[in-house]
């Protein structure tokens, strides 16, 4: 037992001095590394084309403004529906971290975007619930 214990402990500090090597290698790259992240949030996601793009609480116009986003701005994607056509575009996505929608005619997209119905299945703002219905107008 105490020879597996000395084992362990030996394979355990090997892996933190070799951690502490490779933590230490790549301090130089983290500033890039980080800047790089905040710059380009995780795909999918999208580039705003438009001057000013309205995020919405739902996938229509006729939907409650609730945020704003400007050109060139960077947002995650969580999902995609089709929904109103929007000068020939009848794709809207669903933000990633907040309860929002954008129209994708004034978004370019890096990444492959899924379905909502197939993401969240059961706890979707777009169900029958009675708020859906009454965005639909």
């Amino acid at each position: 037992m105490f020879h597996t214990l000395r084992s362990r402990s030996a394979g355990l500090a090997a892996g933190a001095a070799a951690s502490a090597v490779l933590v230490g290698g790549s301090l130089l790259g983290a500033t890039s590394v980080q800047a790089d992240s905040q710059n380009h949030p995780h795909k999918p996601y999208g580039v705003v084309k438009a001057g000013t793009l309205n995020e919405r609480q739902y996938p229509s116009t006729d939907s409650s403004v609730v945020g704003q986003l400007h050109r060139h701005d960077k947002v995650g994607i969580k999902c995609k529906v089709r929904a109103q056509l929007i000068h020939g575009d009848p794709i809207w996505y669903h933000l990633r971290h907040k309860e929002a929608w954008v129209s994708g005619k004034y978004v370019h997209v890096h990444g492959y975007v899924k379905w909502c119905k197939d993401v969240d299945r059961h706890h979707h703002p777009l169900t029958n619930s009675r708020k859906a219905r009454m965005a639909k107008g």
